[in-house]
């Protein structure tokens, strides 16, 4: 599921801000619309207090306790983290190779009399009725580097998984933070709209009460009575994306029962720099999906030299004993032997060289998959960067809009109530001053969201 763009909230109430201001009041003095505080929080003086989305009994939950859940029961890390387990068990199956192989053997056989030798095989066949049990142990002397480069291969392969755990962990923090911010703009616009209802519906009972006094017509009622609906209709899709965004906040915590929730609001982070190339390389030293590449990489070359080493000969120390408790005279009753072996790859029919060389295509695509990572970080912090900047600045032009919007609309209505003005006018102020509202509460959002998503681009989001 995809986390609730706050362009697409915003632009919603907007939609709705217009239909509600299309038809201002055109009573006698009323009642002033909301006003603006601080972003994100109405005050609303002369207007019954907007209510609340969430209610007393809903969980309050801050966004460490939501990293923290997602941390421990998303499926997407947890599916990870046992993939880098595995990947350090392969460093222990290469490993193995160093160490000596011991195996034990029980034998028995029943052959014809007289048997001495057997078709099958080119060394001498001895097939003598017999029951014996022992030992072989075989010990690698040397393989020229093939199993070291396959040890070193795998330990590169673990430590790549352990960056890539780090990368799924980064994106599941970035997740839950997105999702957090969005829930956050989804209840701040649900908030103005019903502020926006409670004014509407102020408006129609003084409209009413003049039109009974014959002091308005009953056309301006049934027009604030239309205003009322279209506010309801307004908090009724508000309140429908704030449950969307309780439940991809839920989603993003790799929680599947359905909660409602009373999310605490976080400080604002500092601007960033006015240059991102300190950023740049940043994030190209601390990306942990870069990390992993280049770490995959490392693992395809020493790979590609261990499928090089097939191509020599490998020593191996050899050793056998036990004992024959049923025997035919041509039999000792104990046995045991040493030797050394030395296997020499003559003719492979291309095997070990084909091997090698796909081994070393795969590591030169593995050096091209990091460079391309590069290019898009560096493409990526750029991005965010400037994202992350245009929203801090929004936040002080969105207040001083706010403001303006705050005192067009005083002299407005001061127009209006002195009918020195039209109603299309005050409707105009009234819409402008509700856009302002909007944009003002959903900007600090915005903010805290582009600074997720620059962390994120840096490769530091903890």
């Amino acid at each position: 599921m995809r986390c609730f763009s706050l362009g697409k909230i915003v632009s919603f109430a907007s939609l709705t801000a217009l239909s509600l201001g299309a038809g201002a009041q055109t009573a006698a003095p009323m009642q002033a619309p909301p006003n603006l505080a601080n972003p994100g929080t109405l005050s609303t003086p002369s207007l019954p207090q907007a209510s609340s989305s969430s209610s007393p009994t809903n969980q309050v939950l801050t966004l460490a306790d939501a990293e923290a859940r997602a941390l421990k029961n998303q499926p997407r890390l947890l599916a990870q983290q046992f993939r880098a387990e595995a990947a350090n068990k392969r460093v222990t199956e290469s490993r193995s190779g160093y160490f000596p192989q011991m195996f034990g053997n029980l034998t028995a056989v029943e052959a014809n009399g007289d048997t001495a030798v057997a078709a099958g095989a080119v060394t001498t066949s001895s097939v003598s009725t017999r029951a014996a049990g022992g030992g072989s142990l075989v010990q690698l002397i040397t393989d020229f580097g093939h199993t070291s480069n396959l040890v070193q291969s795998a330990r590169f392969d673990a430590k790549a998984a352990g960056q890539d755990e780090e990368s799924i962990r980064q994106t599941v923090l970035m997740n839950v933070q997105e999702a957090y911010f969005a829930a956050q703009a989804a209840e701040s616009v649900l908030k103005t709209a019903q502020a926006v209802l409670d004014f509407r519906k102020l408006s129609f009972r003084q409209l009413n009460a003049l039109a009974q006094s014959q002091l308005r017509s009953t056309l301006d009622v049934q027009f604030a009575q239309v205003m009322v609906s279209e506010a309801e209709l307004a908090v009724v899709r508000a309140e429908s994306t704030v449950q969307k965004a309780q439940a991809q906040l839920a989603a993003s915590m790799g929680e599947e029962s359905a909660s409602s929730y009373s999310l605490v609001d976080e400080s604002l982070p500092p601007s960033p720099d006015s240059e991102p190339s300190e950023y740049i390389q940043q994030a190209i030293v601390d990306r942990p999906d870069l990390k992993g590449l280049r770490l995959h990489s490392e693992s395809a070359s020493h790979e590609a030299r261990a499928e090089t080493d097939r191509n020599f000969p490998s020593v191996t120390a050899l050793a056998s004993g036990g004992e024959v408790p049923i025997h035919d005279s041509t039999i000792h009753r104990d046995y045991g032997a040493v030797g050394v072996n030395i296997n020499i790859p003559i003719f492979t029919g291309g095997l070990y060289t084909s091997r090698a060389a796909e081994a070393r295509l795969e590591a030169k695509a593995a050096d091209e998959d990091a460079s391309l990572r590069e290019v898009e970080i560096v493409r990526d912090v750029r991005m965010a960067w400037a994202d992350a900047r245009d929203a801090y600045l929004q936040l002080d032009v969105t207040q001083r809009l706010v403001d303006q919007a705050n005192v067009a609309m005083r002299l407005a209505q001061a127009r209006y109530d002195a009918g020195l003005g039209s109603i299309v006018e005050l409707n105009q102020a009234e819409l402008n001053q509700t856009s302002a509202l909007i944009t003002a509460a959903s900007a600090r959002f915005d903010y805290l969201r582009s600074m997720t998503a620059f962390q994120f681009a840096l490769g530091d989001l903890h």
